[in-house]
């Protein structure tokens, strides 16, 4: 029987680009609240940092009471080496009765679902990282590996694979693109200054991704080095999708992101899946409705499905 009622869900989602939170009363979404996201320091993430301020964000919509659940969506979750630390960080934080941490790939692929249903998602931010699961017994993520090392289709990676083209250009090259050099010039300066802004800076993977539409506005434009890393970068996000599906019989295949609004990205990306006979179904929704989603999904049905490494409940 649905425990729904007017319990309070506070759904929040933490990405490079910020950290949203939203509360629900029942089935009444609130209002999102933003904040700055993820930031890389030395010492890794700081949870304690961000649950703070994610609790600040909806202070005065709690004032008297805490949420019943609290559902918090993070990315590099995966990547940390104490999950439980995260989820006891939160729950002292918002003092939920019910706390839920998940992958934000997992919260991804719920809100484009707009369900706990057997699927694939491929999400193109800031970074990018296909998911699918059939919420038993498979459960495999696909790149997700930062813009050093992955993240192809990214906005970073389509923001610095452009940056590379240009300096190419810079030098002589004939691989270059004179068009991204002056496309480039108004947000970076001069090509020597480059390296230190995306090598050192703490928000590098956002300042590539603030790239990425002079790229797909240069490849519109008929410039060829940019038109190939757009067709580089949707085939890329398609392979991902297609083998984070591999295993699940008949999966719904979503994509969501800033990245897909580039008509040249979208374009090679369902190219891509059209010539293996698949297509796209429309995503309903993002990684903070899937975090709202899971919570009351946890409130009507008493459970959810977990997993060590993508989804905790407590």
């Amino acid at each position: 029987m649905s425990t729904l009622g007017r319990a309070t869900v506070a759904a929040v989602d933490i990405g490079g680009s910020g950290l949203r939170v939203q509360l629900s009363h029942g089935t009444e979404p609130g209002p999102v609240r933003t904040a700055p996201g993820v930031r890389i320091q030395p010492g890794g993430i700081d949870v304690s940092a961000l649950a703070v301020a994610a609790r600040a964000l909806v202070a005065d919509e709690l004032p008297m009471q805490d949420p019943d659940v609290v559902v918090w969506s993070m990315r590099g979750l995966l990547f940390l080496a104490d999950r439980t630390e995260v989820m006891r960080i939160v729950r002292s934080s918002f003092g939920a009765r019910r706390t839920v941490v998940v992958s934000d790939a997992v919260a991804n692929l719920v809100g484009a679902l707009d369900g706990l249903r057997p699927g694939a998602v491929v999400a193109a931010g800031t970074g990018a990282v296909a998911f699918g699961t059939d919420f038993a017994e498979t459960w495999r993520r696909v790149d997700g590996w930062g813009h050093v090392l992955g993240d192809v289709g990214s906005g970073a990676w389509l923001g610095l694979e452009g940056l590379r083209a240009a300096l190419r250009s810079s030098d002589g090259l004939p691989s270059g693109s004179s068009a991204l050099l002056e496309a480039a010039r108004p947000s970076f300066g001069e090509p020597t200054t480059w390296p230190r802004q995306v090598m050192n800076a703490p928000d590098a993977p956002e300042r590539l991704a603030g790239f990425a539409p002079a790229v797909a506005a240069a490849a519109i434009d008929g410039d060829p080095v940019a038109t190939a890393l757009c067709a580089h970068a949707g085939e890329g996000l398609a392979d991902a999708l297609g083998a984070a599906a591999s295993g699940l019989p008949d999966p719904v295949l979503v994509a969501t992101g800033g990245v897909l609004a580039a008509a040249p990205v979208r374009t090679a990306l369902e190219r891509r899946l059209a010539r293996d006979g698949r297509v796209l179904a429309p995503a309903l929704g993002g990684a903070l409705d899937g975090a709202r989603l899971l919570g009351t999904h946890l409130l009507e049905a008493g459970t959810l499905p977990a997993h060590a490494a993508y989804l905790l409940v407590d």
